[in-house]
């Protein structure tokens, strides 16, 4: 059986990643592939109900450590329930947010260590890691810009943060870049939504 393609859409707030995942679907679609896009933490009812959790903006008193084990148990029921069965299929699962999430936030910005981190979801996952993995990188300040400029959209607990937790954010994706260039490829995601698309199509069209 064909495997799948597993993709994952990372970056800060404000950096687009909803906007890149439903015209990549599209794309990819009219490609004739079987696309499946999804979020984390969510996607499936189990993982959303955590996801109300972790984004409740009454609970700031959230240690950093159960954000963490939140965000890992939102992870495995997730992976086995919708991502390993579509990849099975051979299709395509794009994902809003995965591990890297994970390693940026709590690990780096949250301070609790990327290793530390890490070793949490590596229980999680089990092995099971992306085959690519977009960075869409933008500055703070212009994401930050974006999001309360946005209509309609809810303002949740890690938006409430300062601005130097998402410049650590920031920072920890860069860490992880270096650590995994292979895999993960940085996207200028202050370009217009039309070119962060086209970067992203001509490196899938390379790679795959």
């Amino acid at each position: 059986m064909e495997k799948g393609l597993f993709l994952t859409i990372e970056g800060g707030e404000g950096a687009g990643k909803t906007t890149l995942i439903a015209e990549l679907a599209r794309s990819l679609h009219e490609q004739g592939k079987n696309v499946w896009t999804t979020r984390e933490p969510g996607g499936i009812p189990i993982a959303e109900q955590i996801r109300g959790v972790i984004l409740d903006k009454g609970n700031t008193a959230m240690d950093a450590r159960t954000e963490a084990l939140l965000y890992a148990a939102a992870r495995r029921q997730h992976l086995v329930e919708k991502v390993m069965p579509a990849l099975s299929r051979g299709d395509i699962v794009i994902c809003d947010r995965f591990i890297d999430s994970s390693l940026a936030y709590q690990g780096y910005a949250r301070g609790l260590g990327i290793e530390e981190v890490r070793s949490i979801n590596q229980f999680a996952i089990d092995d099971m890691m992306p085959d690519l993995t977009f960075w869409l990188d933008i500055s703070p300040e212009a994401g930050l810009a974006r999001i309360n400029s946005a209509e309609e959209r809810e303002i949740n607990r890690l938006d409430l943060e300062g601005l130097a937790f998402h410049r650590a954010v920031q920072e920890g994706y860069r860490k992880l870049l270096a650590d995994e260039p292979n895999r993960i490829i940085r996207i200028n995601a202050e370009q217009p939504p039309k070119t962060v698309l086209n970067d992203v199509l001509s490196i899938l069209k390379q790679r795959f």
